[in-house]
């Protein structure tokens, strides 16, 4: 099925939506679930599209958020040094480079080593307008990341589009009053509509903003 949406900004997730980060992510937080004894394939479940220290404190709630916060930094440092296995999702490159001169933004939970590093390894382009982790007081499920980015790009969140693929970013979105595409498995998690990968997606420069057709 073929749909085609207007829409006057995109704003972009990152991890599962431009860059397959997988590998590295699954390597870290499994090692992170068996050192702190806790359900690996749980961790794993939680962890995708949010900040390290607010899973930390579900599984860990009797600890102090600022150790949380130290021991996430840590886990940062060795996500941005460990790039082996990071690709683009498939079609990432010219999604991208389709989207220049049109107003769009990246919203992810990284910080801006981790996404600089991330999207280098993958061989994308950072966009030049970026809501990080860094931004924002409360991340994703929280809408604020959107909304800020929203706010930057001067348009009413109902005229935007979201790519996300996790359960958290796709509530965030939802919670922000935008509409939004689900990149890969995300169909479980009930975004408006669904695509296999970003070869699936086109951008079409309009009057007021883009229209994008999705082939689901």
């Amino acid at each position: 099925m073929t749909v085609t949406l207007s829409a006057r900004a995109l704003l972009l997730d990152m991890d599962g939506t431009l860059v397959d980060s997988t590998p590295v992510v699954n390597r870290i937080w499994s090692e992170w679930a068996v050192d702190h004894d806790v359900d690996v394939e749980d961790v794993l479940h939680r962890a995708h599209g949010r900040q390290g220290h607010d899973v930390m404190a579900e599984f860990l709630p009797d600890r102090p958020q600022e150790e949380n916060v130290r021991e996430n930094d840590l886990m940062l440092a060795r996500e941005v040094a460990e790039t082996e296995g990071i690709v683009e999702i498939p079609g990432a490159a010219e999604f991208l480079a389709s989207l220049a001169g049109l107003p769009h933004a990246l919203v992810t939970s990284a910080n801006e080593p981790l996404a600089a590093g991330r999207m280098a390894a993958a061989g994308l382009s950072l966009p030049s307008i970026a809501v990080m982790a860094d931004d924002v007081a409360a991340s994703k499920p929280d809408p604020e990341g959107f909304l800020k980015a929203a706010g930057i790009l001067g348009v009413d969140p109902a005229d935007c589009i979201v790519f996300e693929d996790s359960r958290a970013g796709i509530t965030a979105a939802r919670a922000a009053g935008m509409r939004v595409i689900g990149v890969g498995d995300a169909v479980a998690f009930e975004p408006d509509h669904v695509v296999p990968d970003l070869t699936a997606v086109t951008v079409t420069p309009t009057p007021d903003g883009v229209e994008v057709t999705v082939r689901s």
